[in-house]
């Protein structure tokens, strides 16, 4: 795994592909995507570690969005066609008041400009047609919504940055627009941060230029900032595996492990003696199945010579082509 701080202007797209020019990796995906415009934590998934990305889709994100009032947006964001609004000026204690309406679970209608697929088509791709789109709303959670800065240097248009702790598929342009809504004033958001995703930091992601630098001497030399497979899944508990144990989940069978107290179908890292990471397991009633092998199947044993069969084995063989098949012998007349 590496954890990216991803800065404003590329795509999650762009850093996946220059991560996988850098480390000589075909295979990379990301564990979120995060806008061109946004900035923070991406975490990314290398090699055999991207059959985890699906135990991180999950995971809770936090934000430092800032929140531009007094205008609306044709994308909910800085990038779109901005209309002004007609409504009074917004103060910073209305914005904490109304704050309180969008904690906890929380109906919230997706952007029209967002990835979200309506008959097949991204929801984006017909809003830039000019086809109308309504995406239905959806349930999300905020946990932590909180104004931590107030410029009103501009009365008509006061921005705010907030602070926000959410769960995954909270689109923090759709929360702007609502809120500026409930104000009556209009709002988009004006930029976006990610400070967190899932146990993964902001303080902890590492800048695009000390990926360039470490990579520089050659893809190899990139393994110093990358962290094991399953870093972030310290909540999922493991087993460590005798040496036939791993023979058997390498070659897909289950095994007998104490399960106590675990539910059926919970995921169970499985590692081997080293330390290595083998596998997720999977609680089948009294037995772990093996769902994400990460280690290649062994190798066949190789065949055992026996002696006493080539032996037998042989005198049933073909002569040799050319051979005389019955040579001649004393008692021959």
């Amino acid at each position: 795994m590496l954890v990216v701080a991803k800065p404003a202007g590329p795509t999650s797209h762009d850093v996946v592909a220059l991560v996988r020019r850098l480390s000589g990796t075909k295979r990379v995906g990301h564990g979120g995507t995060l806008d061109p415009f946004a900035s923070g934590v991406l975490p990314l998934f290398l090699g055999v570690a991207t059959r985890l990305v699906e135990y991180h889709l999950a995971d809770a994100k936090s934000y430092r969005a800032t929140v531009c009032f007094g205008a609306t947006s044709s994308t909910d964001d800085l990038e779109g066609e901005l209309v002004p609004a007609d409504g009074p000026p917004v103060t910073r204690a209305a914005v904490e008041a109304a704050l309180a309406g969008f904690r906890g679970e929380i109906e919230q209608r997706p952007p029209a400009y967002s990835a979200v697929k309506v008959a097949g088509r991204r929801a984006y791709a017909l809003a830039r047609a000019g086809a109308p789109v309504e995406l239905a709303a959806r349930r999300v959670r905020i946990d932590r919504l909180e104004v931590t800065s107030w410029d009103d240097a501009d009365p008509v248009r006061p921005v705010a940055v907030l602070e926000i702790g959410c769960s995954a598929g909270t689109y923090v342009r759709s929360l702007a627009r609502d809120l500026g809504s409930r104000l009556g004033s209009g709002a988009y958001l004006g930029a976006l941060a990610r400070t967190a995703s899932g146990p993964f930091a902001l303080a902890d992601a590492v800048p695009l230029d000390d990926i360039r630098a470490a990579a520089a001497p050659g893809p190899a030399s990139l393994r110093v900032l990358l962290l094991p497979p399953d870093a972030g899944l310290d909540a999922m508990p493991e087993a460590v595996l005798s040496t036939d144990e791993v023979a058997a989940v390498r070659r897909g069978q289950f095994i007998r492990l104490g399960v106590a107290g675990l539910e059926d179908g919970a995921a169970v890292r499985l590692r081997a003696d080293d330390g290595r990471l083998v596998a997720i397991g999977v609680v089948r009633g009294d037995r772990l199945a093996p769902d994400k092998v990460l280690l290649p199947p062994p190798e066949p044993a190789a065949r055992r010579p026996d002696a006493a069969l080539d032996q037998a084995t042989a005198s049933e063989a073909d002569p040799p082509y050319g051979s005389d098949p019955d040579p001649a012998s004393p008692d021959d007349v």
